[in-house]
């Protein structure tokens, strides 16, 4: 074909403009659900959504203590809030918890599936119900609250959904076997979520961490996190609010046309 004679596909009109203005950030209207909201990275989640104006329902591990600080401070920005213990390795437990939201906030935007657990341990000496475990909130539990939910955001042409992974589930870890087929599930199920609901107005992505300095990372032994630090070239751990700030962006209508997309947060450790 001469390629004078080349036609070209007209891009689709659009009123919108050709930069990102602030109100593309803006969540106000929107209303989020953060699971295992109440410390660490789910808390500063919690915090920067809100802080961006949606309203923010969190939930914690049955009888958590530092939710009420959470909602709290949401509240002071000026949105609604609630928590709700529950235990996600439960479906039975995250369809009630899901109808205890809705009675309050009718309509879930924005679900960012973040609670998750550990339990290491080399792979000859690990258990069945250590293996069970893990996969049972780390995975399973994605797989049930976002069933809960996404349904609705489809119905309504619009939704966000953000899961939480880990650069384990992308190069595995000593010792976690468990954790890392969880969070390798975690990005598959992603990837089929997002090709699936991409026509409905619903993103689904993840974010991969590195390693946060959170309670968790707390644990680790001294010898093996200067290892970590000395494998990560920007030479620290992550804080909350570093993989806060991703989630945000994924949330915010800016982000409206990335899905099945895997964002690594991980200082360099992890380069694709």
């Amino acid at each position: 074909m001469n390629p004078t004679t080349i036609e070209t596909i007209p891009l689709p009109e659009t009123t919108e403009p050709e930069y990102v203005r602030m109100q593309d950030w803006s969540l106000h209207g929107r209303t989020a659900l953060v699971t295992g909201g109440s410390r660490g990275i789910g808390r500063a989640i919690a915090l920067s959504l809100a802080s961006l104006g949606a309203d923010v329902a969190i939930t914690c591990y049955t009888g958590c203590k530092f939710a009420d600080d959470v909602t709290a401070q949401i509240k002071d920005f000026g949105r609604r809030s609630t928590s709700y213990s529950h235990d996600i390795a439960h479906p039975a437990e995250v369809e009630k918890m899901a109808r205890a939201i809705e009675s309050v906030f009718p309509a879930i935007d924005i679900v960012v599936n973040n609670a998750g657990i550990t339990r290491d341990r080399t792979f000859k000496k690990m258990t069945y119900d250590m293996w069970h475990g893990v996969l049972a909130v780390n995975l399973t539990g994605v797989f049930s609250v976002t069933r809960c939910f996404i349904d609705g955001m489809a119905d309504r042409g619009w939704g966000r959904v953000v899961n939480i992974s880990s650069i384990i589930g992308e190069a595995g870890g000593f010792g976690q076997a468990n954790y890392a087929a969880a969070k390798a599930g975690v990005i598959a199920l992603t990837k089929t979520l997002a090709i699936e609901y991409a026509r409905k107005g619903v993103t689904v992505n993840a974010i991969a961490p590195g390693f946060v300095s959170t309670r968790m990372t707390a644990e680790v032994p001294e010898r093996a996190m200067q290892s970590v630090l000395e494998r990560t070239p920007v030479g620290r751990l992550a804080e909350p609010r570093e993989i806060a700030a991703a989630v945000s962006f994924l949330s915010s209508p800016a982000a409206s046309y990335i899905t099945g997309h895997v964002l690594d947060v991980n200082g360099g450790m992890l380069m694709r």
